[in-house]
């Protein structure tokens, strides 16, 4: 099986600032270009941070509020040191999280739920950016079409990986959701296929209604 790489679903047009650039023109590459975040850049286009929304906004809670609400937390020292900042490199949060062009689509949500972020910097090599990958790129994958789902699941984990005559198995797929039927060989494949299954781009649920010719299974034997 191959899953959906990064460089597959990644957005090339990339909205970056230099690490010189002013905090007013930081909001307003955001506000023009309606995204939460952009990378930082040096003259070689390699990323050293990234600057959203939330960091800009440091500048405001830093600030005396006139009601003096003493249930709302101040900032922390080191929020107050970044809200004073003027400059992209001053604002950032670094280093960025970044992903690879090759990496698949599972590793990149891993990345994104492990660090908590919404979007991955996507970078070469040598670190120069090229791309941008979102929640919403990864998601794009449970699009695929019913057809593809079943024609991957016969050819590649049936006949491929298991090395299975597909004919007494009947694949169905409707909306992502795969249902298996027929009959295996043996009793003990059932687990690998519907892992195998699951794993699939673009699988949301596995049904297994199968039949098998030997049942394998250690407990089994050793209670006949």
């Amino acid at each position: 099986m191959r899953h959906r790489r990064v460089d597959g679903l990644m957005s090339r047009r990339v909205v970056s600032v230099h690490r010189g650039t002013p905090f007013k023109d930081v909001v307003r590459t955001l506000a023009e270009n309606r995204v939460p975040a952009v990378p930082v850049v040096d003259d070689g286009g390699r990323v050293l941070g990234v600057v959203s929304e939330a960091d800009l906004l440091r500048k405001t809670t830093d600030r005396a509020d006139p009601a003096e609400l003493p249930s709302v937390p101040g900032p922390e020292a080191w929020e107050r040191a970044r809200a004073e900042g003027v400059r992209a490199e001053e604002l950032m949060s670094a280093p960025a999280v970044c992903a690879r062009p090759g990496w698949t689509f599972v590793e990149a949500a891993r990345l994104m739920e492990v660090q908590d972020v919404q979007r991955l910097v996507v970078v070469d090599e040598e670190d120069r950016v090229v791309g941008v990958v979102s929640r919403g790129d990864l998601l794009k994958v449970f699009l695929r079409a019913d057809e593809d789902i079943r024609r991957e699941i016969e050819e590649e984990v049936l006949a491929g990986t298991l090395r299975l005559d597909p004919g007494p198995i009947s694949v169905g797929v409707r909306d992502g959701q795969v249902e298996l039927g027929g009959t295996l060989p043996f009793r003990g494949m059932l687990p690998a296929l519907e892992h195998m299954c699951g794993a699939v781009d673009g699988v949301v649920s596995v049904s297994a209604h199968l039949s098998y010719a030997v049942d394998d299974t250690p407990g089994e034997q050793a209670s006949s």
